[in-house]
């Protein structure tokens, strides 16, 4: 290629695939995981958003799905960026993901932004049925690097 490159996208791509307990304590460990599994290979998304949404996901997992059942986080790093999954064992699907409730959530309440803030925040969002419940999923794409005078 002439000229400058701005940035560029990872040429391979990679995934991985972590049960973890049905608890809050999962939520800390997916964080970890997701960060990990980003700065690791240099992957262009961006980390906190990335942490953030995904300790979203985890949460309404363990906070909406009954059982023991353990959860499992699917991270798969893209060259046009990256998709996370959390599968659980609950086959209803997560309420007002891809479209808004209607009403704002209440400001003084700790609960009810987590999926208004996975529908901001990332490029694109569902889920989808599995053989054993559902997988909620989020997309953000790679991100370029600052640009540095020449």
């Amino acid at each position: 290629m002439n000229g400058t490159v701005l940035y560029e996208r990872p040429s391979a791509s990679a995934s991985w695939r972590v049960a973890l307990p049905h608890t809050a304590a999962a939520v800390p460990v997916a964080r970890a995981l997701v960060r990990a599994a980003l700065t690791e290979l240099k992957h262009g998304a961006d980390c906190d958003t990335a942490e953030l949404l995904t300790a979203e996901l985890v949460a309404n997992a363990v906070e909406h799905t009954r059982g023991d059942a353990p959860i499992e986080l699917v991270v798969a790093l893209l060259p046009t960026g990256c998709q996370v999954e959390v599968h659980d064992a609950d086959p209803a699907p997560p309420g007002h993901l891809t479209r808004p409730a209607g009403e704002e959530p209440d400001p003084w309440q700790e609960h009810g932004r987590g999926l208004l803030l996975i529908r901001a925040l990332s490029s694109s969002c569902g889920h989808r049925a599995t053989a054993s419940g559902k997988a909620v999923w989020f997309r953000l794409p790679v991100v370029p690097p600052p640009r540095r005078p020449v």
